[in-house]
Parts: structure tokens; sequence; C-alpha cells
């Protein structure tokens, strides 16, 4: 199998460029490939003697592109491509390791069709890598995903119907901005027109979509990642406000963005935001954070803290825990974002 720097893979890359940008210059050709531009010609030259079409005119409009309705060959990779693509499937996606998972059935299709020495690499690969799965990763539905997808491409808005952590369940009219995957969590990034906002929904909660035949405009200079980091913690079912006593720039490294915003305040700073699970809230996130902190907003929070206060201040006390504990584990940990 060629390697990424031999005649043969780039002539490929050649025709990927050629499909996806039809009337490409030597020029440009040579610019993506990395080669002068005499380089780029002797592929194009290697695709022609391979009989793929590659027609070509001179001129300030001219460039090369593939004649109408060809049939272009099986997609092939080179070897580091290939085993990137098991590599970002196993990590992405842990139980595409066992053949019998719809996408590990889907890998062992690509591997099956690999020329035999990539081939081989590829499911040793796949059978020896151990992949452990993220506990707070979730898996959404595909046609979801794709309706989703489909309607941020189209740029319509939709009628989603959406389920908390807590079960409650609405419908929210949309503009569908972007589709962000974050951690192992697949997100859409919405204007709300219910709350008049931006909304971070978990795509794997989104119950159903309509697509409307309304339209929409992206707002400019839409960042879709940094939208998303900065609006995760905004708009769920209890507020939280917690008062760190240290500077912005050493508790900063240790806040999520699903925790809410952190801004400067006096010596110390200030964390505003939202959840819809207080006491995941207080056990996991704020536990960890190795600041002296307050939390003077959410009484929800609030009630968590103590909760948690007071289960290990028992542990400290040699006290029973029977009561505590009971209380304890009437409260759900799973993540809401």
């Amino acid at each position: 199998m060629p390697t990424d720097s031999s005649p043969t893979a780039r002539a490929l890359r050649a025709l990927e460029i050629l499909q996806t940008r039809p009337g490409t210059t030597a020029g440009e050709l040579a610019e993506r490939l990395g080669v002068t531009e005499r380089a780029a010609r002797r592929y194009v030259g290697i695709l022609r003697e391979a009989g793929i079409p590659v027609e070509s005119a001179r001129g300030p409009h001219g460039g090369y592109w593939l004649r109408r309705g060809t049939r272009l060959p099986p997609v092939v990779f080179t070897q580091a491509e290939a085993l990137g693509l098991v590599m970002a499937v196993l990590d992405g996606q842990p139980a595409a390791a066992d053949a019998d998972d719809f996408v590990g059935f889907a890998l062992s299709k690509v591997i099956q069709a690999l020329p035999e020495s990539v081939g081989r690499q590829a499911a040793a690969l796949r059978q020896h890598a151990s992949a452990a799965p993220d506990r707070y990763s979730a898996r959404p539905d595909p046609a979801t995903t794709s309706a989703l997808v489909a309607a941020v491409a189209a740029r319509r808005r939709l009628l989603v119907t959406y389920r908390s952590e807590s079960g409650n369940e609405w419908e929210a009219e949309v503009d569908p901005w972007a589709v962000v995957v974050r951690y192992g969590r697949w997100y859409l990034l919405c204007h709300s027109h219910r709350a008049d906002a931006i909304r971070t929904y978990r795509v794997d909660r989104v119950r159903a979509v309509q697509q409307t035949a309304d339209e929409f405009e992206l707002p400019d200079g839409l960042d879709p990642v940094a939208a998303l980091e900065e609006n995760l913690g905004t708009g769920w079912e209890f507020p939280t406000h917690v008062v760190f006593d240290a500077p912005l720039a050493e508790v900063a490294p240790w806040i999520r963005p699903p925790m809410g915003r952190l801004e400067p305040s006096g010596d110390g700073c200030v964390l505003a935001g939202s959840t819809s699970n207080p006491a995941m809230y207080a056990q996991e996130w704020l536990a960890s954070v190795p600041f002296a902190f307050r939390v003077d907003g959410g009484q929800e929070l609030r009630a968590a803290v103590a909760r948690l206060a007071a289960r290990f201040a028992a542990a400290l006390a040699d006290q029973p825990l029977t009561a505590i504990s009971k209380d304890w584990s009437t409260q759900g940990t799973e993540k809401e974002a």
C-alpha cells in the first residue's frame, strides 16, 4: 500500500480535490498538495493513465475537472488514513470494537474493503485496542441527528420536542445554528423562540424533530464551539450563584463551561449559572474545585451542598449514616451537560 508521500497517494489526493473543487488550476492543485506545479501536472497524468477522464482548459478561467458522469473507482485509503479512521471510531464509539454493534458492523465493512496489507493492520488494531467507554458520553439517535443537521444546512426553523433529565418535556420552536460534538456528547446550539435566548439541547434528549417552512439567518461571525461553551450553563431549571475567595485566573482552570459564567468580583470571582441536577453540581463539580467558596444563590444548590457537607461531617464524627445515606440516595447524579 502506498505511503502518504508516494506518487499514487498524491494522485488519489489530487482526485479528491478535483471531485470537491472542479476547475482547480495547476497552481492551486500544487498548493493543496504541497508540491510544484510540474509535479501537480504529473499527478494529473497518473490519473489519466489510470483511465480517469480529467479534462482541462487554458486561460484565466481554465483549470482541471472530471468529465460529467465519470464513474470513480472505489475509495482507497492510505495506511495512515485507514488506521486513523479505526482509531477515531474506537475513540468516539468504544462499542465499535464489537462487530455486533451497528457502528462496529459498519467498521467491519470498511476494514474488509481495504487492501489486504492495510486491512490486516486495521483489523489487528481494532481487535487488540481496548477502548474504555466514557460514562458521561451519550449516543444520540442517528435519524434525529441527521434531521437536525439537515435543518442546520437548509437554514430551516424547527419544532423540537425535548425531555430534560428530570423528565419534564416540552416543545420549542428553534433556529438550529449548529450541531456540536463536545467530550462525547452531541449538542444542538440554537435560538429558542420560546425563551427568546440561546439554548444548548443535548441531542440524545431530543424526542421529535419537525422542520418548518420558515428560514433563518445565522448570526454574523458565529463561532459554534465558543457559543456552546459560553451558553452550556444557562437555561436550566435551578439557578446557581457561587462566590470564590480566590482570583479568577486561579479558579478558571477548574470551572467547566456547563457550570456557568465566571466573572471577577473584588479580590475573588463569582460563578453564575444554572443546573437541572443540583446534587451532581455540588458533589462532582463544586467539590472538585480546590478553593474556598460560598453558595449565595440557588436554594436547591444550597440544600445539595448542605446534604453533601453533612455526609462528610458524619464520616468524621463516627456517627450512623443511615438517614443521611437514605436522603442522599434519592438525589440523581447523572450530568445534564
